[in-house]
């Protein structure tokens, strides 16, 4: 990648860019394999989470040094680069990467003493898989709808219900589950925000198991939970009893932000690409990039990126500073994903027939930035996100005179 200029941008530590360039360098020594959609790909994630955490990379990923985290907390701007950077030289290394931190965010976020000692440092040496499991068949955007329950039994809770489009299900060691509890909600309340508890569940516990597997069109760990009389010790609750919206949501706007940044990636790559194979393609006598419509499509791909770049790491940068980011995160995953996918099916068509061909390298990344427009918020919902936003926030109508 020649042009690396934002990494100058003032959204940026020196360390930052010593970072990008680091694993830039590992990256291209060790990836070249594992760019591909290959057959097991269960065996492929297992592999380079492995990977990830002997390199370190993974302490990125969670929070305090004395789990095996980089640092105090988990900084945003690191995870969006590391992200950005594993996007552009391998999807699947990319995701592995992303689920270790959302996996077990919530853990990092709010977790007892005892969970995080338990969970974070084998999440951050890549010798446990973490999953988070939040959408249900008939509440994927609309988490409010969740039905999952889980009733309190003494010192355990007793889950029951199904969770679907799980990312590391099936390959996971640990699940972090949200459920139903009805503490702190209305008697009878059956939906809204009120009453819902995160759980730690391991992938061993009686009462879980895996009810299907999902194949989708970029290839990754997918799968249907099922709980039945599944017995979780109240000692892996999350956070506070009834409080596991405000855990989830919380711990969406720190990898909201993050899903921007690998869009980025998939775009930066598939506007390399297209950028080489324009230069060397000859058509009618001379480079496809001497013609004027290729030229005002490669502007605007290249425009594009750097507008969605500054979005994403706008909202890196506030969270990092304290700020609450959840408008912020929504536009930038929004941008970023929106305009990935224009990018890469601009590079397609500068490609031609050898843009379909199946694992051409734009042809991978075809596939692989749809799922991010769904994926942790469709970009409907991030609309709906900002306008909530702005409006709870506009000054009241001036009255009629």
């Amino acid at each position: 990648m020649s042009d690396k200029s934002y990494l100058e941008w003032p959204f940026f530590a020196p360390h930052h860019a010593a970072l990008e360039r680091e694993l830039d360098a590992w990256a291209a020594a060790e990836m070249r394999g594992a760019h591909g959609h290959g057959s097991d790909v269960d065996a492929a994630c297992r592999a380079l989470v492995r990977q990830l955490g002997a390199a370190g990379w993974l302490r990125h990923a969670v929070a305090g040094v004395e789990h095996g985290g980089a640092g105090a907390a988990i900084d945003t701007r690191a995870i969006c680069l590391i992200r950005e950077t594993l996007a552009r030289h391998a999807g699947l290394a990319d995701f592995a990467f992303a689920m270790q931190g959302l996996g077990s965010g919530a853990i990092s976020l709010f977790g007892s003493a005892d969970n995080r000692a338990r969970y974070l440092p084998r999440v951050a040496a890549g010798e446990a898989i973490a999953a988070f499991a939040l959408s249900e068949p008939q509440a994927g955007s609309d988490v409010a709808a969740m039905q999952c329950a889980a009733v309190r039994d003494g010192e355990h809770y007793v889950l029951n219900g199904e969770k679907t489009w799980i990312s590391n299900g099936g390959i996971a060691d640990f699940y972090v589950v949200f459920a139903r509890s009805g503490e702190g909600a209305e008697p009878g309340q059956t939906r809204g925000a009120r009453g819902i508890s995160a759980f730690i569940v391991d992938a061993d516990t009686p009462g879980f198991s895996i009810a299907e597997r999902i194949a989708v069109i970029a290839p990754h760990p997918l799968a249907r939970l099922r709980f039945t009389d599944c017995r979780v010790p109240a000692a892996r609750l999350i956070g506070e009893p009834g409080q596991g919206f405000k855990v989830a949501m919380a711990t969406l706007d720190v990898f909201r932000t993050s899903v921007a940044a690998a869009a980025l990636g998939f775009a930066r790559r598939a506007f390399d690409e297209a950028l080489a194979h324009c230069q060397q393609r000859q058509m009618f006598g001379q480079r496809l990039a001497d013609f004027q419509l290729t030229q005002a499509k490669l502007a605007q791909m290249a425009t594009g990126i750097d507008a969605a770049a500054l979005l994403t790491y706008r909202a890196a940068w506030q969270r990092d500073q304290g700020a609450r980011v959840t408008k912020e995160a929504a536009m930038a995953k929004l941008t970023a994903t929106e305009t990935a996918q224009q990018v890469i099916d601009a590079a397609v068509q500068i490609f031609g027939g050898l843009g379909v061909v199946s694992e051409h390298p734009v042809e991978r990344l075809y596939r692989e930035i749809r799922a991010l427009r769904i994926y942790e918020g469709a970009s409907e919902v991030q609309q709906l996100i900002i306008a909530r936003e702005l409006l709870n926030g506009a000054p009241a109508a001036a009255p009629a005179i």
